[in-house]
């Protein structure tokens, strides 16, 4: 059996699920993309290759392997995108969630069965249907969870809204006991510089109390000030609208002192190793284009 043990985003990682993009499938048609930066890739014609995006994801196994951390992968299912498992389900304390995302992903999750079925019965949970979820939208940070989402009138046309309220509300009920603080997040159907697809893509706390964050994927100002005053203005790095682009903010802690970061992320890295971080770089470039990253790639399960 897991014993699992998510508490917050920098303890040191023990156990994790880590996407694969083998067998990802053709380039998709621009009308099946999910996210503007998707289509922006696809009409490019850069959109990225699956030996390609092989290659920087077993860069980042070999991290984890370095660092002694289990790691499990989906199994392989023809022709889809898997790359993303923070997408499908998240893990608070000692519970898993599965997350109720887009219909067409629904078989992304029956390829860690195989995880899901080592979890105690009594901490596997399904939310009901009308609550929408997806884990990059959703942090445990120690007594607080930070959750995106988005409650415009406008929600059932923006495919770029993953969660609503009935999941904020569901999480409420399962966890009496934490804070749950939520930030409205900008939404943009064909925009990706405009458009933060889940809180992880305009914010993210890394350890020793800093956080990453980007002014501009919040909708309300005073949300954002609240993140920069609990973490304080001196412990924030803020990001720049091509670097929340470039998904900066998207970086994945190993530990307390150990954060794997895309390499060509120059500026963060420098910052990083300047507050005493060990700073593991890899290239994750071509993942990048498809709106996602590290953190997106990566679903914990065990952290000490």
């Amino acid at each position: 059996m897991l014993k699992l043990n998510i508490k917050n985003e920098t303890s040191r990682l023990r156990s994790v699920v880590l996407g694969t993009a083998e067998s990802n499938g053709p380039t998709p048609k621009l009308e099946d993309c999910y996210d503007p930066k998707s289509a922006e890739h696809v009409k490019a014609g850069t959109y990225p290759i699956e030996a390609d995006m092989i290659l920087e994801m077993e860069a980042l196994a070999q991290v984890f392997k370095k660092y002694d951390v289990q790691v499990f992968r989906p199994e392989i299912i023809t022709d889809c995108n898997q790359i993303f498992s923070r997408d499908i389900a998240f893990v608070i304390d000692n519970k898993i969630i599965r997350a109720n995302i887009l219909p067409d992903r629904e078989r992304e999750i029956e390829a860690i069965n195989y995880v899901w079925n080592q979890i105690d019965e009594a901490h596997r949970i399904i939310l009901p249907e009308a609550c929408h979820v997806e884990g990059g939208d959703v942090m445990p940070w120690n007594d607080y969870v930070f959750i995106g989402k988005y409650s415009g009138p406008d929600y059932p046309n923006i495919i770029t809204a993953r969660t609503n309220t009935a999941a904020v509300n569901a999480l409420k009920e399962l966890f009496p006991h934490k804070t749950i603080k939520t930030f409205e997040l900008r939404k943009s159907n064909t925009n990706a510089k405009d458009n933060a697809l889940h809180l992880d893509c305009c914010f993210q706390p890394i350890g020793k109390g800093k956080a990453i964050i980007h002014k501009n994927g919040f909708l309300v100002e005073k949300e954002y000030h609240w993140l920069v005053d609990f973490f304080g203005k001196d412990n924030v790095f803020e990001i720049t609208k091509d670097e929340m682009y470039n998904m900066n903010s998207n970086i994945f802690s190993i530990s307390e002192e150990v954060i794997i970061s895309e390499k060509n992320f120059t500026r963060l890295n420098t910052w990083l190793r300047e507050q005493g971080f060990t700073v593991e770089e890899v290239p994750y470039a071509e993942i990048a284009k498809q709106e996602g990253l590290l953190r997106c790639s990566t679903m914990p399960l065990i952290r000490d």
